[in-house]
C-alpha cells in the first residue's frame, strides 16, 4: 500500500521543526557574515585595455581583411601575453615574490568577439600592485612583439588606474550570505523531514491502525484547564497535582 503525504502534513513537518530551521538559517548567515567580513582577504581587480590594428600608415586603404586578420591574430597575442617569457620579464622588473604560475593566475584576457580591443585584468590583494601588473604585462608585451613577430601593431588605448576609493571585487559578503542563507533553509527543511521520518513514536489513533495494525475501540480525549473553566467547573490544587494520573474515582473539589 501506497503512503501519501499532503501539502497539510507537509506544512505540519514545516512548522513542527520551525525553530530548527530558522535557526540553521541564522546559523549559516553569521558563519558566512564571519568568514566573508574577517577570515577571507578582500581581492582587488584593474584593467588596461590595447587595440591591435592594421600595421599601415594610409588610412585611407584600410583593409578588411586585414582588420579580420588582426581580428584573428588576437588569440595568438594572448598566448604571448601569458607566457613565461613576457612574465618572467614583468617579475624581475616588478620585483614580485611571486613565480611566473602564480603571476599567470592573476591576469585574464578577454576581447568581444569581433572586436580589436583587448582587456588584461589583474587581480591583486593591493590594488596598487593590481594597476601595475596589467600596466607592466601589456608594456613588456608591446615592447618585445616586433622582435617575437616583426610587426608592431599594438597600442595602448588605456592605462590601468587606482580609483580614489578601490572596491574588493572579492569576497562580495551580501551575496554569500544570502547563498548561505538558501543553503542553510535546504539542510533545515531536509533535516526536519529526515527527523519526522526517523520518529517512530506513536502519536495519534491514525498511527495505531497504520503501524500497529489494531482496531481503535474508542478515543480519551484530552481536557485541559482552560477548556474546564469555560465549562463552569473550578480546578482545585489537588486536582492540578494529580491530573497527569489516571484513576477511576473522582476528586471532590475543595
Amino acid at each position: 500500500m501506497e503512503e501519501t503525504i499532503s501539502l497539510k502534513e507537509i506544512f505540519e513537518v514545516l512548522k513542527k521543526r520551525l525553530l530548527l530551521i530558522i535557526l540553521l538559517i541564522v546559523g549559516a548567515a553569521g558563519i558566512s557574515a564571519i568568514i566573508s567580513f574577517f577570515v577571507l582577504t578582500p581581492t582587488y581587480q584593474s584593467s588596461t585595455q590595447f587595440i591591435v590594428n592594421q600595421d599601415t600608415n594610409e588610412v585611407n586603404n584600410v583593409d578588411l581583411n586585414q582588420i579580420r586578420s588582426n581580428v584573428e591574430i588576437i588569440n595568438t597575442y594572448k598566448g604571448i601575453i601569458t607566457s613565461n617569457r613576457i612574465l618572467d620579464q614583468v617579475v624581475d622588473e616588478m620585483n614580485l615574490t611571486i613565480s611566473t604560475g602564480a603571476l599567470g593566475e592573476k591576469i585574464a584576457l578577454a576581447n568581444e568577439e569581433g572586436s580589436q580591443v583587448v582587456t588584461l585584468t589583474a587581480t591583486d590583494y593591493d590594488p596598487e600592485v593590481a594597476a601595475d601588473i596589467a600596466n607592466t604585462t601589456v608594456e613588456v608585451f608591446r615592447e618585445d612583439l616586433p622582435e617575437l613577430m616583426n610587426v608592431n601593431n599594438v597600442n595602448i588605448l588605456s592605462e590601468a588606474v587606482v580609483p580614489a576609493n578601490p572596491k574588493p571585487v572579492n569576497p562580495k559578503p551580501m551575496l554569500n550570505i544570502a547563498i548561505a542563507m538558501v543553503l542553510g533553509a535546504m539542510v533545515g527543511v531536509g533535516l526536519a523531514f529526515l527527523l519526522e521520518y526517523l520518529d517512530n513514536t506513536i502519536k495519534t489513533e491514525q498511527d495505531v491502525e497504520d503501524k500497529l495494525e489494531l482496531p481503535i475501540l474508542g478515543v480519551v480525549s484530552h481536557i485541559d484547564e482552560k477548556d474546564m473553566m469555560s465549562m463552569g467547573k473550578p480546578v482545585s490544587i489537588n486536582q492540578k497535582t494529580e491530573r497527569g494520573n489516571f484513576s477511576g474515582q473522582r476528586k471532590k473539589t475543595v
